[in-house]
């Protein structure tokens, strides 16, 4: 119960409450997750690291706006106790009772500050009833009326003023594109009439946004995973929409209802050396008793898998007849695909999904959003095409590929022409544009693609197009508005085989500079544990400037990265 209330009172509501509170009424240090409180007595920006002394979402309010909300809840008490035990109680049940009330894990993905703004507007009220209160403390001093009210006016400016200077340019949205350009560059990896699978809020809502208001590229139905382990949402698509036809699936709605095949565990025959995904989605869609597992004595009948090893036949000549290999792949067309589901249970989505590839036959193209959660490729990566910011599911096998490396083949030609001649980049020039941690992701997706298309180029010897890609990745992502991430070093072969070697090292010693500076801030910090993730991003920069300069044979800034690894890793 110690440990209980512990938790409750230091993180549910310190942390997670009072935190927020005082962002908005004293000061926020970053727009780092589990960033602090700044207070006029907090270190001076120069002395911190730059993406969070710098960060134009540091915002010192210097206590004014809490100040002057104490100021108004006196005021009110003392004039109108009744109202103000009204706001009062509306300050608590929309803030420390909403603590209780949700019962917050230790971990969330991201920070919840909007789930207390009932408390910040309550809190606002005695914010402005604190300008009638600095009037009347003023007016044991000045008894002109018209002047004590100028003054009272005056100094309460100072509040919103302060806000507006310190908040304006992290909340300024002109000229930022991003969510918009990468929903559409995303939606253009596609083909038409495709399948898109995408991992959660941040992927899906900027492609909604797109495609409902804008009526941008209706044809490409988008499939949010997480959803897809509800019967709504698969009875949702399985209807047309817009341009797109509904779900090429096989099984009926009683197959997908809410209690049904929401797990598929694995139950081990060992009869069974591998099935046909064809056959297997029949014998769900049967609920075949040859299928069916009791997990206790008298328990209900719930469907399995005997083996994790799938394979599915290919109609070679109709999938050429479909014109979908691309040139130079017609060799990696394969009789029938095999991959291995793994021993963890299939859930719905998955069922969707196999059910989907089973029923297809290749007639709709089915993408996979790179920013999806590998787990949920069902280990069928050896299959994956690159295009652009999507990976397509074909029936050709990389001859190369490493389940230890990057997903999917580089299809050259279609990435070259959707990263260098059809995206939208607006914006990510401009470094005074804020971009928080949330909109720095999509870039440095850009990122990674650019390089592994430069590394395409460099590996087939085509030197001159791997540095124009290169080179195309660093002029409209430089690191003056888009700081440089893990993603960066991956360029540095490219860069120094180019003749680029002072780009590329200047690269690697920027991140490594960067990366020292943030660890050695957190080294000392005494909260540091808190910010695992900001630390677990500078340890891989580190990493990613080791593997580039190892690639390059630059052995100083390799020592140099491993024994900061080695100094830092270990905390």
């Amino acid at each position: 119960m110690g440990q209980n209330l512990s938790f409750l009172f230091r993180y549910q509501m310190g942390h997670m409450f009072w935190r927020y509170f005082m962002w908005n009424f004293v000061g926020r240090e970053s727009d780092v997750q589990q960033a602090g409180v700044v207070t006029p007595f907090s270190p001076a920006k120069t002395t911190l690291p730059a993406h969070i002394g710098e960060s134009p979402a540091r915002n010192n309010f210097f206590a004014i706006p809490l100040i002057l909300g104490l100021i108004g809840l006196w005021f009110q008490v003392r004039k109108d106790g009744r109202n103000a035990l009204v706001v009062g109680l509306l300050f608590l049940l929309t803030g420390l009772a909403i603590v209780v009330y949700l019962n917050q894990p230790p971990r969330e993905p991201r920070e919840r500050d909007y789930t207390f703004t009932g408390a910040t507007f309550a809190y606002a009220i005695w914010i402005g009833l604190g300008v009638l209160g600095l009037a009347e403390l003023l007016s044991a001093a000045v008894k002109n009326d018209g002047l004590r009210a100028g003054l009272a006016l005056a100094i309460g400016l100072l509040a919103p003023g302060l806000m507006a200077t310190q908040g304006w340019d992290d909340h300024d949205r002109s000229d930022r594109y991003n969510s918009v350009d990468s929903a559409k560059n995303l939606l253009d990896s596609c083909e038409p009439n495709a399948i898109l699978f995408t991992n959660g809020d941040n992927d899906t809502f900027p492609l909604w946004y797109v495609q409902e208001v804008e009526g941008y590229r209706t044809d490409v139905r988008v499939a949010v995973l997480s959803y897809l382990n509800t019967d709504w949402y698969i009875a949702q698509m399985k209807r047309r929409a817009y341009k797109s036809e509904g779900f090429p699936i096989s099984m009926d709605s009683t197959k997908y209802a809410q209690g049904t095949n929401d797990m598929v565990p694995f139950a081990q025959n060992p009869a069974v050396q591998e099935v046909n995904l064809k056959e297997f989605i029949k014998l769900v869609a049967d609920n075949n008793p040859l299928l069916q597992v009791q997990y206790q004595e008298g328990g209900p009948s719930m469907m399995s898998f005997p083996t994790p090893n799938f394979f599915l036949p290919v109609d070679t000549a109709a999938v050429k007849r479909l014109g979908i290999i691309p040139k130079g792949r017609e060799n990696q067309l394969v009789a029938r695909m095999d991959w291995s589901m793994g021993k963890r249970a299939i859930e719905k989505k998955n069922l969707v999904i196999l059910d989907m590839i089973a029923t297809n036959n290749w007639q709709r193209p089915i993408y996979f959003s790179s920013t999806v959660a590998p787990s949920d490729y069902m280990n069928l990566q050896p299959y994956f095409q690159l295009e652009g910011m999507a990976y397509r599911l074909l029936p050709l096998r990389d001859p190369n590929y490493d389940p230890r490396g990057d997903e999917g083949f580089v299809e050259k030609t279609l990435c070259y022409n959707k990263l260098m001649k059809q995206y939208s980049y607006r914006g990510l020039t401009d470094a005074s544009i804020f971009y928080d941690e949330n909109n720095l992701r999509f870039p440095s997706n850009y990122r990674d693609k650019f390089a592994r298309l430069a590394s395409a180029y460099l590996a087939e010897g085509d030197i001159k197009t791997a540095r124009t890609v290169a080179d195309k990745c660093l002029a409209v992502m430089p690191d003056k508005a888009i700081p440089y991430d893990y993603y960066t070093p991956l360029l540095v072969p490219t860069l120094v085989a180019a003749g680029e070697t002072a780009k590329a090292q200047e690269i690697m010693d920027t991140m490594t500079r960067r990366s020292e500076q943030l660890l050695g801030y957190y080294a000392v910090l005494p909260n540091a544990s808190l910010f695992d993730d900001d630390q677990r991003l500078a340890l891989v920069g580190l990493q990613s400037v080791y593997r580039a300069a190892e690639l390059v044979n630059d052995k100083p800034r390799a020592d140099k990265a491993v024994a900061l690894m080695n100094q830092y890793y270990p905390r």
